[in-house]
């Protein structure tokens, strides 16, 4: 199996890659047109990447079957195009998620004590301990977290040791009936607005997706008490930020941002975000999971899910297999386990003009029967089922379950 590294890539990661028998091709460099290009020279059957976009033209020129993306979020490769070619895409969640939290309370703690505009006028040769000698503190703050996965989870986890209340909310405490014993002491918000009103500081956790972009606006950040710090570590398209900007300008928020909506594509270029000239604003570049503890875990990860892909055919952390198929109907076939028999069942089903879903195949003890359930995209008649029964001297017995 070629593997085609097309990002940094911790030597962890590489080893463990190279250890399960893999041919590794390591180019750091690519992207766009060269990306492509060496997908159709390689012909690699796992590409793994970082923040390198992967485009369907990229897709198109490549045999890929798996792209493993060495970190959580998935935005920066067309999964689309990737389910419509069959092509696994797969994540490292959960693996960064200490990073983040540290760099979240080392935003709050910068915001609190104006870190940054202490080293300013320290290095202009200012000493004005009485200005930067004003501030809150955080003890007995209340720290709102609105996204709570594995990051928000580990940014609850250090509130607590700073003393500070911890109110949340996530889409997911909709269907989970109550807090984990891990969580003890969290309030949970019935609304994103809910967190804002009760927050002192308000700190965004969640993944960009289609329902998240500019999900962040007007509606929460205008809940918060005036003077209220926010943190942004997750991504930049999620907060609306001309609501921020006037949230600022005019109610005396302070924000912290590590993510922005229009970032450099490069690791090093020109940056002209308008937000980060105003007054209150402090930022880092998007350096959220970068530290070495956290890309040596990620890229073991990488290296975990290549794996057992490898090892196994099953893919690990698979983000675009469908939760739901077009399937209305199961064929369960009790059968012997002789050659021959689904070839039979599924030639009948395509002269049907059936299409399979799903489908798997459970051996009994000893291995002289199983029994098939496979999924279909709609009911076969009775003809099709005496058809099917009666031409394979294998098939034991067969009856359709409606889904």
């Amino acid at each position: 199996m070629k593997v085609l590294i097309a990002d940094q890539f911790e030597q962890v990661g590489i080893d463990g890659i190279t250890a399960a028998g893999c041919e590794v091709i390591y180019q750091p460099t690519l992207a766009d047109e060269q990306l492509a290009g060496a997908l159709a020279s390689t012909k690699a059957d796992v590409l793994v990447v970082r923040s390198t976009k992967v485009t369907d033209a990229m897709l198109a020129s490549g045999s890929l079957s798996l792209i493993v993306r060495a970190g959580a979020g998935v935005n920066t490769i067309d999964v689309n195009a990737a389910s419509r070619r069959g092509i696994y895409v797969s994540n490292c969640p959960g693996k960064n998620a200490i990073a983040v939290a540290e760099l979240t309370f080392a935003l709050i703690l910068a915001l609190d004590r104006r870190i940054a505009e202490n080293v300013i006028d320290l290095r202009a040769g200012t000493w004005n301990k009485k200005e930067y000698s004003k501030a809150k503190g955080l003890f007995g703050r209340t720290l709102g977290i609105i996204g709570y996965g594995s990051i928000g989870q580990e940014v609850a986890q250090r509130a607590k040791a700073f003393g500070m209340p911890v109110v949340a909310w996530s889409r997911r405490f909709e269907t989970d009936p109550g807090p984990r014993t891990s969580d003890p002491g969290l309030v949970r918000a019935r609304s994103p607005e809910g967190v804002a009103e009760q927050s002192d500081v308000l700190s965004i956790h969640l993944a960009l997706a289609s329902g998240t972009r500019n999900f962040i606006g007007a509606s929460i950040l205008n809940r918060l008490k005036p003077g209220s710090y926010f943190i942004n570590t997750s991504r930049g398209e999620i907060v609306d930020h001309a609501a921020l900007a006037d949230a600022i300008r005019n109610r005396g928020i302070r924000a912290a941002l590590d993510v922005f909506a229009q970032e450099p594509a490069e690791s090093a270029g020109v940056f002209a975000d308008p937000i980060v000239t105003l007054p209150n604003v402090i930022g880092t570049h998007h350096i959220g999971a970068s530290t070495e503890q956290a890309q040596e875990a990620i890229a073991a990860e990488a290296a975990r899910i290549v794996r057992t892909y490898k090892e196994t055919g099953k893919v690990p952390n698979v983000v675009n297999l469908a939760t739901k198929t077009p399937a209305t109907h199961m064929l369960v076939v009790r059968h012997r386990d002789r050659p021959g028999v689904l070839a039979h069942v599924f030639d009948r089903l395509r002269a049907g003009n059936l299409n399979v879903q799903e489908t798997e195949n459970v051996i009994f003890e000893g291995a002289e029967a199983a029994i098939a359930r496979i999924n279909l995209d709609g009911e076969p008649p009775a003809e099709l089922l005496r058809t099917i029964a009666g031409g394979n001297q294998d098939i034991l017995s067969l009856y359709v379950v409606k889904i």
